[in-house]
């Protein structure tokens, strides 16, 4: 009986191994997978960032899909990162993931991608921006020199679809 509850149990601990999101494959050159982190989402009709900042003057929050690069990653997690116009913009939204339940490669920067969720208008404190630059792997004088909360775009997505690895 005690082998059968060990059985069991090795048994469950295996069924509740993670799983590797669908349809991922490895980009040789960068070494994260391509694919869908989080929800499988519909990558049809998503906005750029420009187009979505531009909808976000008129409207607190829409939800939608916006295309766009990936220009920084939360270095300690890939909890967050930065989706800009271009890859060598440094503005734009800054995404989080929904119910801190997946996260992105940190090497993800350079990369065009989809996100599907909420967009909206939000005042980061200075101790949040403070924290996020540390993430970001920032200087200790660059962090100490933000001393303003900063009314930011951000967006709080499902999903996210990797389209094309690092430019």
């Amino acid at each position: 009986m005690k082998n059968l509850g060990i059985l069991l149990l090795f048994a469950l601990v295996a069924a509740c191994k993670n799983q590797p999101a669908a349809d991922q494959t490895q980009n040789a050159t960068t070494g994260f997978e391509l694919g869908v982190y989080g929800d499988t989402i519909e990558t049809d009709g998503a906005l750029t960032v420009v187009a979505a900042l531009e909808s976000l003057k008129t409207q607190d929050s829409m939800m939608c899909a916006v295309s766009g690069y990936v220009t920084s990653v939360c270095q300690a997690k890939g909890c967050w990162m930065m989706l800009s116009e271009n890859p060598q913009d440094t503005t734009g939204i800054f995404v989080k993931f929904r119910d801190y339940g997946f996260f992105v490669p940190k090497d993800l920067s350079g990369s065009k991608v989809v996100v599907r969720g909420k967009a909206f208008k939000e005042v980061t404190s200075v101790d949040e921006l403070r924290h996020y630059a540390e993430d970001e792997g920032k200087s200790k004088e660059e962090i100490e020199a933000i001393t303003q909360p900063m009314e930011e775009m951000k967006f709080m997505a499902d999903g996210v679809v990797v389209m094309e690895g690092k430019k």
